[in-house]
């Protein structure tokens, strides 16, 4: 049996590792819910519109909670934990593609910066799907130009965290996909 002390580690008997409680329910929640839904948007946007502007109003409740948690949650949620200036962004990524990057318990450098790029474009996705819902905006094609760059767009990111996801898992020998089921970390 595992004991956890105080600081949130868990010391598993007879193994030398210690491991941490990284990721919060809200966190992990807010992850796979929000791959759940846009990946549903996507899948329905041209051929059931119902369904499709239902899903990008759960994907707004979802970000602006996690903003919200982003500003007053736990430690590694908060964004000041992971923020970063450009040059340490561009430092860590030149590192990590010589596989000798920093291992962060939280959001690396890199990882920072794709939280707040994916909320930002997917904030975007949501205020243009909702405009496209509007009588002033619809049927007005710029408005749903900018909502398919976007998607599109962020689509492109999905593809870069997950493989950024790939690399530091390989770099690091750990699994960030289950430490983002499981909320724990090795120390």
């Amino acid at each position: 049996m595992a004991e956890v002390s105080l600081e949130g580690r868990e010391i598993i008997p007879g193994q030398r590792g210690e491991r941490i409680k990284v990721w919060d329910p809200l966190v992990r929640i807010f992850h796979w819910s929000l791959v759940a839904l846009f990946t549903f948007s996507f899948f329905t946007g041209d051929e059931w519109k119902y369904a499709h502007i239902r899903s990008g109003y759960a994907i707004g409740i979802l970000l602006a909670i996690r903003i919200l948690w982003g500003i007053v949650g736990t430690h590694h949620a908060r964004f000041v934990s992971f923020i970063y200036a450009p040059r340490t962004i561009l430092t860590f990524l030149k590192d990590s593609l010589s596989m000798k990057a920093k291992r962060y318990v939280g959001h690396n450098p890199a990882g920072g910066a794709m939280v707040l790029l994916l909320i930002l474009m997917i904030s975007g996705i949501v205020t243009t799907g909702y405009m496209m819902t509007t009588d002033t905006f619809w049927g007005i094609e710029w408005v749903e130009d900018v909502h398919k760059t976007l998607v599109y767009s962020t689509l492109g990111l999905i593809v870069l965290h997950v493989a950024g996801v790939a690399l530091a898992s390989l770099e690091h020998r750990e699994n960030l996909v289950r430490a983002m089921i499981t909320g724990w970390k090795r120390r």
